[in-house]
């Protein structure tokens, strides 16, 4: 001990610069290191969602959890497998052992998963496989309320979102409470029973309308071009001059014996701010980022974007913990 310290007082010089440059190093380690309330916590679960509309809880167990069951049981490193069966789809909860591989158990998951794919319903949609990670939860939730047409908040609510995404530090922006558009093409029985048309057969007309079609490409002998089907709807003026009949010289079209227009599906909740209805921005940020300043970057972003919309748009937060966070750094530094 009396060697250090007469060392110290030796080279004065030394000590007191190494001293410098430890505290200038502290100093900016403590300002550029991620803050956040929750630490990243690799939770032992994945969760396989699997969804068909309209399909009982029976036949879902049938058509849905058995296959993939098969698949899945046979993955290493399982605790346990839980499955759950409900009206319109299923879900598979895999739970593995503690300091489990998360890549690995993912890639192992995913595999299963592509194997019982063929021996689903066609119907059923593209099963997904998720992880539990807080980190990944939405660290602010920015809602859009208004007196206004649903449609005007939705367009406002993907703007932003495509906005927000670029920002380096936000991972994604889930849109919530909007509803996926579809066209409601309304038949008059009426006029299809005076031309003598079978209202089945102008339902399966639109399916065989409304398909992608690889037509090939086409070889003249000085060259090859791609050859383009037109197939798919458009615009509603697409399906309101497709024919459905032909009378003599005559052509029935939709436009004749149908009323068209534009909708949503049938909402499955609804999200409402003091009355209004309301479209919600779900921001998470990227792992490692600094919570305090992605949230900032966000809340710039919307405010600047906020300059250019309606005045009857109101803008909340909310999930905001920036203040709690500071609170706890202020008290970590006293």
């Amino acid at each position: 001990m009396n060697a250090i310290i007469s060392f110290a007082l030796g080279h004065a010089r030394t000590v007191l610069a190494g001293l410098f440059f430890l505290l200038l190093a502290g100093t900016i380690a403590y300002v550029t290191i991620p803050k956040e309330s929750d630490p990243d916590i690799n939770i032992p679960i994945v969760y396989v969602s699997l969804s068909l509309e309209g399909i009982s809880p029976e036949d879902a167990e049938r058509l849905l959890l058995r296959p993939m069951e098969t698949e899945l049981r046979v993955i290493e490193g399982k605790k346990e497998m839980r499955s759950n069966a409900y009206q319109g789809g299923a879900n598979v909860v895999l739970e593995f052992e503690a300091g489990f591989d998360v890549d690995q158990a993912l890639e192992d998951v995913r595999e299963a998963v592509d194997d019982a794919r063929p021996e689903l319903p066609d119907e059923a949609d593209e099963p997904t496989v998720s992880e539990v990670n807080f980190a990944l939860f939405p660290v602010l939730i920015v809602s859009l309320s208004g007196e206004m047409p649903e449609r005007t908040l939705l367009r406002l609510a993907r703007d932003l979102q495509d906005r927000v995404e670029g920002i380096p530090q936000v991972l994604e922006a889930k849109i919530g409470g909007d509803r996926e558009e579809q066209v409601e093409i309304l038949i008059d029985p009426s006029v299809l029973e005076s031309y003598g048309i079978d209202a089945a057969a102008v339902i399966d007309l639109v399916g065989r309308n409304n398909r992608l079609v690889a037509a090939g490409s086409l070889d003249t002998g000085d060259g090859r071009f791609p050859v383009k089907v037109p197939g798919l709807f458009e615009s509603l003026d697409d399906i309101l001059d497709m024919p459905i009949k032909a009378v003599g010289d005559s052509v029935v079209k939709f436009r004749d014996a149908a009323e068209i227009r534009r909708t949503f599906k049938d909402p499955e909740g609804f999200a409402r701010i003091n009355g209004q209805t309301a479209i919600s921005l779900e921001v998470s940020k990227r792992s490692g980022e600094n919570i305090i300043e992605t949230i900032a970057a966000v809340k710039a972003v919307v405010e600047a974007e906020r300059a250019y919309w309606p005045p009857q748009v109101d803008v909340t937060y909310s999930q905001d913990r920036t203040t709690d966070i500071r609170n706890m750094l202020a008290a970590l530094q006293n």
